[in-house]
């Protein structure tokens, strides 16, 4: 499959830089890792292709990516100590984009232990590989989940959120806090984004509406929780990827910063998208809320406008439009859908 993109922010006149991508082959990694090769960095990408979901897709957003000479990848992971210091002293590292990390919230409740193992474990060990060779440079990807069931709306980076739900939620405050930590003691500029249920092509199978679209279109019932009413801010995945970059190439000392498309949609409606993009109806199992989902997302992204020139373009209609084109001609190719 040769590399392509519906979208990308391009950057001119700035400095090529060797950027560290931790999760590379995962769904916004691959997605940043494409971005950043096609805009001249240098990317040294790692992944451990972990069975969370199907590996393969995971084998499948890499490959291409392997072909490009400023692509280096390293099948590890973020807790080896070896590994990671096989990769920082094998490469002058410019910028560490840490995106790897156990995903999802409803499994966290079940293997907590291990989310705190990969998602602060794995952290302290970046960056203190940062701290010993030099790299001044981080942005950390967090997660509006952080915000856990505030009722003030839309979410602000400094509203509290020392009320996470779930231990994924956890692991990303704690995350943020390490952040910081590393940053007074040893100088480290950091930028921590929360990102806000993030779609589109590669996106991971178990996510709502790339599992909601594979079963509408096998004519399969979806389950449909707190009975549909449940508010998310979707996030296109070319939006994330330019927000990061424009922060990458922006000045910062530790910040916290939304990336969401600051506006929210039910369950029910984006179904109803699904459903009209797709040309399918679908069939709808209504049900209760599930332990640890938040009941609304919505990002205040001023912060990230004014100061980075953070500049969404993709509504859900736009964007889910552009998953059931990446959707419909990669079902057969991945054969993993």
């Amino acid at each position: 499959m040769a590399i392509e993109s519906y979208y990308h922010f391009r950057y001119t006149g700035l400095t090529m830089s060797t950027i560290l991508v931790t999760g590379s082959a995962g769904f916004i990694g691959s997605n940043l890792t494409e971005l950043l090769l096609n805009d001249g960095h240098t990317v040294i990408g790692i992944d451990n292709f972990n069975d969370y979901y199907d590996p393969l897709l995971k084998h499948h957003n890499n490959t291409p990516l392997t072909s490009h000479k400023n692509y280096h990848f390293f099948n590890g992971d973020i807790r080896n100590k070896e590994t990671i210091s096989q990769i920082f002293n094998s490469h002058p590292i410019d910028i560490m984009i840490h995106l790897a990390a156990m995903a999802g919230v409803r499994y966290s409740i079940e293997n907590p232990s291990l989310y705190f193992d990969v998602n602060i474990n794995g952290t302290v060990t970046l960056l203190d590989a940062c701290r010993h060779h030099n790299v001044t440079q981080v942005l950390f990807a967090s997660s509006s989940s952080v915000y856990g069931n505030t009722a003030k709306v839309p979410f602000t980076e400094s509203d509290n959120v020392d009320c996470p739900i779930s231990p994924y939620a956890a692991s990303k405050k704690a995350g943020e806090l390490l952040c910081y930590t590393y940053h007074h003691l040893f100088n480290i500029n950091i930028a921590c984004l929360r990102f806000f249920t993030v779609y589109g092509p590669r996106q991971r199978p178990e996510m709502a509406i790339h599992k909601f679209t594979k079963m509408i279109d096998h004519n399969e019932t979806i389950p449909v929780f707190n009975n549909g009413n449940c508010l998310r801010d979707y996030t296109y995945i070319d939006d994330i990827t330019q927000g990061i970059c424009k922060i990458m190439n922006s000045q910062f000392t530790y910040d916290i910063i939304n990336l969401g498309e600051s506006a929210t949609t039910s369950t029910k409606k984006m179904v109803q998208i699904i459903e009209s993009s797709l040309g399918k109806k679908a069939r709808i199992d209504l049900l209760p809320a599930q332990p640890g989902d938040v009941d609304q997302t919505y990002a205040d992204i001023s912060h990230a406008k004014k100061n980075y020139g953070y500049n969404p373009q993709f509504p859900l209609q736009k964007g889910i439009d552009n998953f059931i084109t990446w959707y419909t001609a990669t079902k057969e190719e991945t054969k993993c859908q």
